[in-house]
């Protein structure tokens, strides 16, 4: 959710309101062909106390997109359900990458304020390192003796 509490009377498209009668008249299907998606496990709704069936807006939607398969493309049942199946899985996943990026974008953003916070916190009285040229001279040092007092 996003933070709000949810009104429990407002609807939405999950929400299972339509028995099966109205489901079917809205999806243009019989009522049978309902039952039978249902025990198939291609449209499966709610149900009540009484084991009624109570379809949603969403699976409103999905009886019609089954028969659009059935009837327009020709694709058999099972198909169908395994094409549901995959679009269900591919909602899921972007779903996950969503959340991953929104996770990565969080952590790059904290990377960056440490970063931040570090470069703030540098002395500034240091100076940066400059690699000096090597070159094949050869320096000898000897200390200066001494001159020795006379005793």
């Amino acid at each position: 959710m996003d933070g709000r509490r949810r009104n429990p009377y407002e609807l939405t498209e999950e929400t299972p309101v339509y028995v099966i009668s109205v489901a079917a008249q809205l999806s243009g299907l019989h009522p049978q062909t309902l039952r039978q998606y249902d025990r198939l496990g291609l449209v499966s709704p709610d149900r009540t106390a009484g084991r009624g069936r109570r379809y949603s807006a969403r699976d409103i939607e999905l009886l019609r997109q089954v028969q659009q398969l059935s009837q327009d493309e020709g694709i058999n049942l099972a198909g169908i359900k395994r094409i549901i199946e995959l679009e269900n899985q591919v909602a899921a996943l972007q779903a996950r990458v969503a959340e991953l990026q929104d996770a990565l974008d969080g952590a790059a953003s904290a990377m960056r304020q440490r970063e931040a916070a570090v470069h703030a916190s540098y002395r500034r009285d240091l100076v940066p390192y400059q690699e000096v040229q090597q070159t094949s001279a050869l320096v000898v040092w000897r200390p200066k003796r001494q001159q020795q007092s006379p005793d």
